[in-house]
């Protein structure tokens, strides 16, 4: 069966916030079978690539082995296996059907069995609006013993962004290599995974723009006097440019397969990245253990990795955070200060402004045309008896059909208006246009209906100031956590709305194949250029703190965070934007941190329903026990993760019924070597009552703990409320502020959780 046709990100997005298409697909291999990923835990002690019959490694042996027990239909373990995991984690990805998954998980030695789903691919101004200066001279060293994995759609390395120039060679640590691709300097390893399609020697150059887009925003270099046509005018650069970059392709075609994404972290892990940043998601979240991401992110954090995942693009569409696993960072999109409209004047004098990056030529006193049929679908469109050629094209909205101006363009129109329900996003389209609310395309359409001869005139994209920023963005996925109740996901908010940054040649800057402009860079919105701020912060993070635990840096980006519960924000929560906006200034001297190691996760796992034997499995341990796993005195506490340490507090509880909910915590000083003490402070809503004890923290010395208790009660909560309040620790120097969230769920959320 032929490889479908790429469909490029920024396509996706426009797919996942107007036609509600997130729901994931499972995977079929080239010859129609299905793939399934057989997780088998901790990696065993033996060397992956000794020799054993057959020309195997130790541990392909083994999984051949195993799988060989369950087939009966004259076949192989080497006809059915696509890829052994053996370098970071322990498991496969093979053909079967169900019957032999169903019997796979039920043997000994493995943790789960489940299909291979397809996830989607979910910066002048934005570094700039977060107070974040380029690097200093001097910093740049520090930053080149810093490496970042991406695991995305691949780079485009002629890119002025990933120019080598001044960069020694990799660190010695590095035990990556370069596949089908010549790396430098700045990107030193290059990977490209198509297990289930039908090519064996697949490239990692990107053909879709995303990866160059979220790569060079961690580490791109400082590029002067970048924009597109004109817009976003400015200096292009990344969090880290001294860092350097590892690509690891895990999607092709029209989406990123479970199998290699699993297969993208075994290598990175092992390959010795210090992050590994993730812009690729669903609608919802699934079990830690049915999930790739979560699987890899949970060995990357045991080897020190910080994974920094997008938090989802199904804001509009009633989906929720996707990637929520205690042990990855969690990243919502917000906007900047900077803001892209665009204007059509009608002919009575009437202005309507819409959002687009419209870098065409004005276009004035254009017929105004509603399409006969009343869809701007191509085959609608083109070949008709009546044409459209000059016009502008009223595309209004269609259940289940793309508006993307590739009808209007394909039939010669000279522009088009289309209706979006994301007027903060402003999108690239293929020809002259805007995207405007449903309430202003129905003024348009009053107007059209007044007159004989409708007409107007399409101006180019104007830039303006957008003095309500951060606010968080309509598209991004929200809490609350449908796996884990007691951790607050997402973590914090970072910039994900019209954001510039490098882009590829193979992809337009509209994903439109019928667009023939190509661009060094471009611009595009999602939670997918958000988490990219995110992993660079970290990795700037990682580059002061060598020694510090994922979980350590997680804190530091989550307590520094600016808080957003601002007047301009008074219909969102901490449950669409976290504990606030990303401020990597502050974050690499945060004063207190919460850790957390392997053994809070096992015990807060345990707590969760997680038997001991798959524990044992996963850790490779087998002194792994539940058994009074937990401190705390609430069961039901334990088993929502409110007890792990973890620098947010949040507490699902029963609405109509008052509630007392506690929270012990223990935070390390990593700020003075000397004596210090922290004062706690409340900031909290009139129906919560929050109390912390003991009120005062007193270190005596760096890397000293210290823990303390807060405990939240209020009286009955409508069905959906959220209340919000937040604990700060202050010194003389620091402020530590962990934001506080409970909330009643709905009905949509407890069966939402059931799905999960």
């Amino acid at each position: 069966m032929p490889r479908p046709r790429t469909v490029p990100p920024l396509l996706l997005l426009l797919l996942l916030l107007l036609v509600a298409v997130f729901a994931t697909s499972e995977v079929p291999t080239s010859d129609g079978g299905q793939v399934y990923i057989v997780y088998l835990g901790h990696l065993p002690s033996t060397d992956a690539d000794a020799s054993e019959p057959g020309g195997f490694s130790a541990v392909e042996f083994a999984h051949h082995g195993l799988l060989n027990q369950v087939l009966d239909d004259g076949s192989s373990a080497s006809d059915r296996i696509l890829r052994s995991y053996k370098r970071s984690l322990n498991g496969f990805a093979a053909k079967l059907s169900e019957e032999e998954a169903h019997k796979l998980s039920g043997m000994n030695g493995v943790v789960s069995v489940f299909p291979s789903k397809t996830l989607r691919p979910l910066t002048t101004r934005s570094w700039d609006f977060l107070g974040f200066p380029q690097t200093p001279k001097e910093e740049l060293q520090l930053e080149g013993d810093v490496i970042v994995g991406m695991l995305d759609t691949g780079v485009w390395p002629d890119s002025p962004s990933f120019s080598d120039e001044g960069f020694g060679p990799p660190p010695s640590r590095w035990k990556g290599t370069c596949h089908n691709f010549t790396c430098n300097n700045k990107i030193i390893g290059a990977r490209s995974y198509d297990l289930t399609g039908s090519s064996s020697e697949s490239s990692p150059l990107d053909d879709a723009g995303h990866g160059s887009h979220t790569a060079s925003t961690v580490a791109g270099m400082a590029v002067a006097n970048v924009s597109f046509y004109g817009l976003a005018a400015g200096t292009a650069r990344g969090a880290v440019p001294g860092a350097r970059l590892a690509i690891y392709k895990v999607c092709q075609g029209e989406g990123c397969s479970d199998a290699d994404i699993l297969a993208g972290f075994d290598d990175a892990i092992a390959d010795g990245v210090d992050v590994i940043s993730f812009s690729i998601g669903s609608s919802s979240p699934s079990d830690y253990f049915s999930d790739a991401q979560a699987i890899g992110s949970f060995h990357a954090m045991r080897r020190g990795v910080l994974t920094s995942a997008a938090a989802g693009n199904s804001g509009l569409d009633g989906g929720y955070v996707c990637n929520v696993a205690p042990w990855m960072l969690s990243v919502a999109a917000s906007s900047i200060d900077r803001q892209f409209i665009d204007k059509i004047v009608l002919g009575n004098g009437q202005t309507i402004a819409g959002s687009s990056i419209n870098t065409f030529a004005t276009i004035t006193n254009a017929t105004l045309a509603f399409p006969a049929n009343g869809s701007c679908d191509p085959e609608s469109l083109v070949g008709g008896t009546y044409s459209y050629k000059g016009k502008i094209v009223l595309c209004p909205p269609q259940e289940g059909h793309l508006n993307d101006g590739s009808g209007p363009l394909l039939a010669g129109a000279a522009g088009a208006i289309l209706v979006t329900r994301a007027p903060d996003v402003a999108f690239t389209l293929p020809l002259p246009g805007l995207m405007v609310t449903q309430d202003n395309f129905d003024q348009i359409m009053a107007y059209v209906n007044s007159t004989s001869n409708p007409v107007g005139t399409i101006d180019r994209t104007e830039t303006t100031t957008n003095t309500q920023a951060p606010v968080p963005a309509s598209f991004s996925s929200p809490g609350p956590n449908l796996i884990t109740t007691g951790i607050l996901k997402p973590d914090l908010s970072a910039p994900g709305v019209d954001i510039i940054a490098s882009w590829s040649p193979l992809s337009s800057p509209s994903d439109n194949p019928n667009d023939t402009r190509k661009v060094q860079y471009n611009i595009i919105s999602g939670t997918s250029m958000a988490c990219p701020h995110a992993s660079g912060a970290a990795a700037y993070v990682k580059s002061f703190h060598r020694d510090w635990s994922p979980a350590m840096i997680m804190s530091a980006l989550i307590t520094t965070a600016t808080p957003m519960d601002t007047p301009g924000n008074s219909n969102a929560t901490a449950l669409k934007y976290g504990a606030g906006q990303l401020n990597p200034t502050k974050a690499h001297d945060p004063g207190l941190v919460y850790d957390a190691l392997e053994g809070d996760y096992v015990a807060m796992l345990c707590a969760a329903g997680y038997t001991q034997k798959q524990l044992a499995l996963i850790t490779g341990s087998n002194t792994t026990a539940c058994a009074n796993s937990s401190t705390t005195t609430s069961p039901g506490l334990a088993a929502s993760g409110g007890d792990l340490n973890y620098p947010t507090m949040a507490a699902s509880v029963e609405p109509w019924s008052n509630f007392t909910v506690a929270f012990p915590r223990t935070v390390t000083n990593v700020g003075a070597a000397a004596a210090v003490v922290y004062d706690s402070n409340v900031e909290a809503a009139d129906e919560l009552v929050v109390d912390v004890s003991p009120t005062r923290l007193e270190f005596s010395a760096q890397n000293q703990k210290v823990s303390f208790t807060v405990i939240v009660s209020g009286v009955a909560m409508a069905e959906g409320e959220v209340r919000s309040a937040a604990v700060v620790w202050s010194s003389n120097e620091h402020e530590v502020r962990s934001p506080v969230v409970v909330y009643a769920a709905t009905d949509d959320d407890d069966d939402a959780q059931q799905r999960a």
